[in-house]
């Protein structure tokens, strides 16, 4: 064999063509497809269900909530939503909800008011809390607009409005705070069409906060 007929064998070699930088391509290899807006959105909807069934507890959630919102690629999704049901269309259960009606006024003298697991939200929501306790989980809830405002009233009380990520909060009023557990920079970019909800609170001896979190002990029984 010449030495011609080697260099052209070892251009042939296993190892095939070189790939972008001069690396070796591998075999059958593709790159990782990007995720686009409506996959996240996909994502986080099948979390949301996972967690109103009680397939997921607090902590699961809020990871996977994140991740799903910081997910670059394709793949990162499908690792979030692979021991997951697959996503139902929902009618059933949605003409239930919208067949109740969301109620848009809450009142508790000396106790508490408690919204939690799958409620219909109106795009607005008033609740009055007196020497007791609020707590509106908002996380498996159902939105009725782009928008929701919540009026707020505690006196000598708290309400705690949870919130999933990925939601845009505005605030206003007296004694309302913003207990997230985030730094300033949740990590993800909220999207232009994500939905608002505005808060406006009014606490006299008391407090009203919103937060993404739950507190670390067990506040809230299943």
């Amino acid at each position: 064999m010449t030495m011609a007929d080697g260099d052209a064998a070892d251009s042939e070699s296993p190892g095939g063509p070189a790939g972008p930088g001069g690396s070796p391509a591998v075999a059958g290899s593709s790159p990782a497809i990007r995720a686009s807006d409506r996959d996240r959105d996909a994502v986080v909807q099948r979390v949301q269900e996972a967690f109103a069934e009680g397939r997921l507890d607090d902590t699961e959630f809020d990871e996977r909530m994140r991740a799903a919102l910081t997910a670059r690629t394709q793949a990162e999704l499908d690792v979030l939503a692979a021991d997951l049901p697959a996503a139902t269309a929902g009618v059933g259960s949605a003409a239930a909800i919208a067949g109740r009606g969301p109620g848009r006024f809450a009142i508790a003298l000396k106790s508490s008011v408690r919204r939690a697991g799958r409620w219909r939200v109106p795009e607005r929501y008033t609740t009055v809390v007196y020497k007791g306790g609020g707590w509106l989980d908002l996380r498996a809830a159902e939105l009725s607009g782009p928008v929701t405002t919540f009026v707020a009233v505690a006196y000598k009380s708290r309400v705690t409005i949870l919130v999933p990520p990925g939601v845009r909060v505005e605030m206003t009023g007296f004694g309302v705070t913003q207990g997230l557990a985030d730094e300033e920079d949740p990590g993800y970019r909220l999207p232009v069409d994500a939905p608002v909800i505005h808060v406006r609170g009014i606490a006299y001896k008391g407090a009203v906060e919103i937060t993404t979190r739950p507190p670390e002990r067990s506040a809230l029984r299943r």
